[in-house]
């Protein structure tokens, strides 16, 4: 028998990348999470983070959550389906439901666990789960812990979903998940192909909203609001941690379908319930953003004025319309390069790499905020060129 520890001590990817003294990650803030934040002791224009509403710093957020500890306490000490639900887990809850124009919403401790707790409990024995190959990891998480079978499509190939859809026997459920917004590439997926297709085959459909809620539509309702599609969709996954200024994740869906997962989900039976202060921050957060739907619109100017600049310097991008904006450095460890050039310089962004992309298809993924200024936005991509040139990166 082999140690199993053994493979700690093999030269990983990390460790190399710390030897050549551009080790990106673990970075340590000592302010809140803003436009600008003090990481490491300097003034950094953050532009790697999914603050898209710019809430995380809002006075009635904060206030909400000192009230909210104060009132209950620091945790709920068990799980929602014992001792640990308050009113304003429920109060959310509501809210949340009658603003994505579901019957219903549950709500789970992380975005990731949302995940988990959703698909296992769905997809049961012989059924399938259609996903696309570049959905987040905690849907490919929540495939793998479910006792259906995942079936893979080519991402965002509508030909390849039909032809796995036919695949699946006609005695088999089937559910087609997909990320609304994806995470890299920033790209929206094809929900009214993914829906007619759905309708075609007899499956239901599952879309990962957290990069789209605050994100996409007109009230920030996301990717269905976005195609209008609202009533097609059968359940919508998101997450506190972005647009809401907080954390946890929810589902929306009809009654019914909720109080199956509730009875049923075991990453939900078996998790203590989210924070006060979590599920104030949120609500808040989530009034703010019906009260002013404007955020939505300047995130997508700021966004679209970056997106523009960067390509008048003849920054390579990864074309999109959503606050996530890569830019190709194709070699790995020019990505981790360009990262800490750029931190140097006082602009924080995120590096993607092998596995997350294929090889020769690295990335810096910059994302954006409704509040950040166009000064930060000059200057950020005036860094971003110079690095770039720096390390020949066209």
């Amino acid at each position: 028998m082999i140690d199993l520890f053994k493979k700690t001590e093999e030269q990983h990817l990390y460790n190399k990348v710390k030897e050549a003294n551009c080790y990106p990650y673990f970075h340590e803030l000592s302010s809140g999470q803003d436009t600008e934040v003090i990481m490491e002791g300097h003034e950094t224009i953050m532009i790697g983070s999914n603050n898209y509403l710019g809430l995380t710093s809002h006075p009635e957020v904060i206030q909400a959550g000192i009230d909210a500890i104060k009132k209950y306490g620091s945790g709920c000490s068990g799980s929602r389906f014992l001792n640990g639900t308050l009113d304003i887990h429920v109060n959310l809850e509501k809210k949340l439901a009658k603003f994505l124009h579901k019957e219903a919403v549950m709500t789970f401790s992380t975005g990731f666990q949302s995940n988990l707790g959703i698909i296992s409990a769905i997809v049961g024995r012989n059924d399938y789960v259609l996903c696309d190959r570049e959905n987040h990891a905690s849907i490919y998480d929540g495939c793998r812990l479910s006792f259906g079978r995942m079936v893979r499509y080519n991402h965002s190939d509508m030909d390849d979903l039909e032809r796995k859809l036919k695949e699946v026997p006609e005695t088999a459920g089937a559910l087609i998940v997909t990320d609304g917004v994806f995470s890299m590439g920033g790209d929206i997926c094809k929900l009214p192909e993914i829906i007619k297709l759905a309708k075609k085959y007899g499956a239901r459909v599952m879309i990962d909203d957290a990069h789209g809620l605050g994100v996409l539509g007109a009230h920030g309702r996301g990717t269905a609001e976005y195609f209008g599609l609202e009533d097609e969709v059968d359940i919508i996954m998101g997450t506190f941690s972005k647009s809401l200024a907080s954390l946890g994740g929810y589902m929306a869906s009809s009654s019914k379908v909720i109080e199956y997962v509730k009875h049923t989900s075991r990453p939900y039976i078996f998790s203590a319930s989210i924070t006060p202060v979590s599920v104030a921050c949120a609500t808040k957060a989530l009034e703010i953003l019906e009260r002013e739907p404007e955020r939505v619109k300047k995130l997508r100017d700021i966004s679209d004025y970056m997106r523009q600049g960067l390509k008048k310097l003849g920054v390579n991008i990864i074309e999109s319309t959503t606050p996530i904006i890569p830019i190709y450095t194709y070699d790995d460890m020019k990505a981790f390069m360009a990262c800490k050039l750029l931190l140097e310089r006082g602009v924080y962004v995120n590096p993607v790499v092998t596995p997350a992309t294929p090889p020769g298809k690295a990335l810096l993924r910059t994302s954006y905020t409704a509040t950040h200024t166009k000064e930060q936005m000059d200057k950020a991509m005036v860094e971003i060129k110079k690095v770039l040139d720096k390390l020949e990166i066209k």
